[in-house]
């Protein structure tokens, strides 16, 4: 699939490739170390500067950061009416800056940040966006192949944006791995001035509190324990919940699972959900539809329990197991207990 229909006038320059930083859930959330990391590979390929911006007050614990994870430039505009973030604001600095310096590359987390921030930027820059994308390569034309699901998830597609700039895409946090915090790292920092003539926000922020956030997460979590509709009902669902804490681990769920209100919609996994990357990943009851798959992204080590054989989860699993799932969690169950109390 090819977007775009205008030529763009080619400058003599290195190409960059830009990351928008978005620390406001750092701890929980790493996706622009990840992303920063992926730039690393795909500045190799096509010889270009990897370039990390970030808005904000008080941001040179996050210039440190980026520079430590990969950045080759950090472009960071401080300024205390930028302490809390502002759509109209931020759209107006990284849009003004893009069409200065003509990045070739824009990546942007798929949070709910980046779901509300990417899709205006590509407007004003009138170029394309590929959305919750699962990977990203570089086609042998040196285009930025953005890997997204397409029709309900049945599909991947493999998007270019053949003229306009920059190439946009959005992907989703755990989809890659962080480069390890290297505090030799040195990068070319610009602590760029707050433009004189912002738009006027129409959006004033009285007070905000952050939620409450679990002492891990899901995408971190080594021992994940994935149920669907293959669990029968919500009671047999739960019993995943007493697995997860023999295990230490945390509890999945597919797409059909939690519309059906079975789990929450934080322990989603998938095309739709959290990209995970467990040591050890228990599925109980999944057929292995591509909406759930695409997020098991680096899943070490894969038993899946499901009654058909020809299950695609069942092909794909490092061990798998033709049995009612159900049953032979029950039966897990006691005999870890039993263990534990030998």
């Amino acid at each position: 699939m090819k977007t775009g229909k205008n030529k763009r006038t080619m400058k003599n320059k290195q190409k960059s490739i830009w990351v928008f930083g978005d620390y406001r859930n750092y701890y929980q959330n790493r996706v622009t170390l990840q992303l920063i990391s992926k730039a690393v590979d795909l500045a190799r390929v096509v010889d270009a500067e990897v370039c990390a911006v970030v808005f904000g007050h008080n941001v040179e614990e996050w210039i440190m950061e980026y520079t430590a994870h990969g950045a080759d430039r950090v472009l960071a505009i401080d300024h205390p009416s930028l302490t809390s973030y502002s759509t109209e604001n931020y759209l107006a600095l990284i849009e003004k800056l893009a069409r200065q310096r003509d990045p070739d590359i824009i990546l942007i987390g798929a949070t709910d940040f980046g779901r509300e921030f990417a899709p205006r930027l590509a407007k004003r820059l009138k170029t394309g966006l590929s959305a919750d994308c699962v990977g990203l390569d570089i086609a042998p034309e040196g285009l930025l192949v953005q890997i997204a699901p397409s029709f309900g998830g049945h599909m991947l597609a493999e998007i270019v944006t053949e003229k306009h700039r920059p190439q946009m895409a959005t992907v989703r946090p755990g989809t890659f791995k962080e480069i390890p915090h290297n505090y030799e790292r040195t990068a070319i920092v610009e602590r760029l001035s707050l433009p004189a003539n912002l738009p006027a926000s129409r959006v004033r922020v009285v007070e905000y509190e952050r939620a409450a956030q679990k002492g891990h997460t899901i995408e971190n979590a080594m021992v994940i324990v994935c149920g669907g509709r293959g669990m029968g009902n919500k009671n047999n669902f739960k019993k995943l919940n007493e697995l997860a804490r023999l295990l230490n681990g945390d509890v999945g769920a597919t797409r059909p699972v939690v519309y059906a209100g079975w789990a929450d919609h934080d322990a989603l996994v998938g095309q739709a959900g959290k990209h995970i990357k467990p040591k050890i990943l228990f599925s109980f009851g999944i057929s292995g539809a591509i909406q759930h798959t695409a997020g098991l992204g680096e899943a070490n080590f894969i038993v899946a329990i499901n009654k058909n054989p020809q299950a695609t989860m069942m092909k794909i699993a490092d061990v798998a197991i033709a049995a009612d799932a159900s049953d032979l969690l029950n039966n897990l169950i006691k005999e870890l207990k039993k263990r534990i109390r030998e």
